[in-house]
């Protein structure tokens, strides 16, 4: 089996500027909800068994604490932020595990699931479902991989060596450096993509890199201005590495199956009629039972 674990604050967000505005019986906006449910439908029809999605019920989470640059829900509209609880809703009654991050970020929880679900022997393949260049720390192998759903695009190990010039572990010395304007940390100045990438290639990890410029791989360029702006920010760049970081330690499920699809819950079709979605619970009624 394989188990597949779901951005859904990407997803929201994705389909919030992607599809048309629409609004349930009382007049709530839903486009975007009724736009990942589908979504989400789609991936049990094409064979989907084990999944969960984990949301930021909340955007604002414990590195808010620890940075107070760090992203929060301001500028975000309320027609966004409102589907969130309704669409933590809708996927538990269809019958979807959910994690509404209030404390974590959602990205914490995909960490701490793909973690977990790697564990199990009996799992083939742990698919991240999200673009989120975070999650590429989370990649292992071939075993636990990254799917950007929308480009169909899946990426292994190799593929974030490819892309980013480093291995997964070294994601987070990577975003320390360059910087996040997603999560609202500026990086090191003088650090750009190209220099990350190569220096962070012969030094995993920032305190593997030599202090002293002239020790640097000849093939880094600019070594000293890069060392002297590293080491000059040096707590800066561990705060920011910190940030970076998904933690592995959110409670999330206790075993593999607790993953497991098995159909739609009561009130799923209460859930359809408010979102003027009767096709979806069509849908949903015949996945059901080609999954039985």
């Amino acid at each position: 089996m394989d188990v597949h674990l779901i951005d859904g604050t990407y997803e929201l967000f994705r389909h919030f500027f992607a599809v048309p505005s629409s609004t349930d019986v009382n007049g709530q906006e839903i486009g975007a909800v009724r736009g990942v449910l589908t979504s989400v439908l789609s991936m049990i029809e094409k064979g989907a068994t084990h999944l969960g999605v984990a949301t930021d019920h909340v955007v604002e989470s414990f590195r808010n604490d620890l940075y107070p640059g760090y992203k929060t829900s301001e500028g975000v509209q309320e027609e966004l932020l409102s589907q969130f609880p309704i669409l933590e809703e809708a996927l538990e009654a269809m019958g979807v595990v959910v994690w509404p991050m209030v404390e974590f970020e959602a990205d914490d929880a995909l960490a701490s699931a793909a973690a977990n679900a790697a564990k199990d022997e009996r799992v083939g393949q742990v698919l991240i479902c999200t673009p989120d260049k975070d999650l590429s720390q989370c990649v292992v192998g071939t075993r636990v991989v990254q799917m950007d759903r929308r480009r169909d695009i899946v990426r292994n190990e190799a593929g974030v060596v490819e892309k980013f010039g480093i291995k997964p572990q070294s994601i987070p010395d990577y975003l320390a450096v360059v910087g996040d304007s997603a999560d609202g940390f500026p990086g090191i100045a003088g650090w750009g993509l190209k220099a990350a990438g190569l220096t962070l290639s012969q030094y995993p990890h920032l305190e593997d890199i030599p202090k002293d410029w002239r020790d640097w791989h000849t093939s880094i360029k600019k070594a000293r201005a890069l060392s002297e702006s590293l080491f000059s920010a040096w707590d800066d760049a561990l705060l920011f590495r910190t940030l970076a970081t998904l933690r592995l330690d959110v409670p999330v499920f206790d075993a593999v199956e607790d993953l497991r699809w098995k159909g739609s819950r009561p009130g799923f079709e209460e859930v359809c009629r408010r979102i003027k979605a009767p096709d979806l619970l069509r849908r949903t009624m015949a996945a059901a039972a080609k999954h039985s």
